[in-house]
């Protein structure tokens, strides 16, 4: 019987550490819903194509490199973190006719690879992927190999960079992701 007692101790001390070991606390992290409705901001790692109108010297591939920035010949830095890809249009624009490079450009951006999302947890390969538009967290996980044997298969957290702030929330096998998103597919507890 004293046997059966530590089995059972044993039991509920291995599940409260269990839940306590998934419980973070981070003091940069809100836990709230993720906002999806407005529109894709661009970051570090993004590859965008810009295209100046009559200028073939000017159009060209650009990454925004780690600090935010895109570095356009004849004008020099230019940041984009942060913006959309019409507001990066604007600044190209603006930029191109206070240096005197060209007097009225016409500028278009497109967004030719977006920056990784990362998952990790219970999948089988975990790391960085190429990001996809449209893509759900269940396509993710099938791009990760799929779930491990341990994996909580309706359990995920995603993280995601909104603005200056990092949200961090639950959600569901279909919930959309977007660029730069970290993915943490829990482990089940039986």
């Amino acid at each position: 019987m004293a046997h059966l007692h530590q089995v059972a101790r044993f039991f509920f001390a291995s599940l409260v550490l269990g839940l306590f070991a998934n419980c973070t606390a981070s003091h940069n992290v809100d836990a709230v819903t993720l906002p999806t409705a407005e529109p894709y901001r661009l970051d570090s790692g993004d590859h965008l194509n810009i295209t100046v109108f009559g200028q073939e010297q000017l159009t060209g591939e650009y990454v925004i490199d780690g600090g935010g920035f895109i570095s356009i010949p004849l004008v020099g830095q230019l940041a984009a973190r942060g913006g959309t890809a019409h507001e990066l249009e604007q600044s190209v624009a603006t930029a191109l006719r206070q240096s005197d490079v060209v007097l009225n450009p016409s500028v278009n951006v497109q967004i030719l690879t977006y920056r990784p999302f990362f998952i990790l947890g219970e999948v089988a390969r975990p790391g960085q992927f190429s990001f996809i538009e449209d893509m759900t967290v269940l396509t993710a996980v099938a791009m990760a190999g799929g779930f491990t044997y341990r994996a909580n298969i309706n359990g995920f957290t995603i993280t995601r960079k909104t603005g200056d702030k990092i949200v961090e929330a639950p959600a569901s096998r279909s919930s959309l992701l977007q660029p730069g998103d970290v993915i943490f597919v829990r482990e089940r507890f039986f």
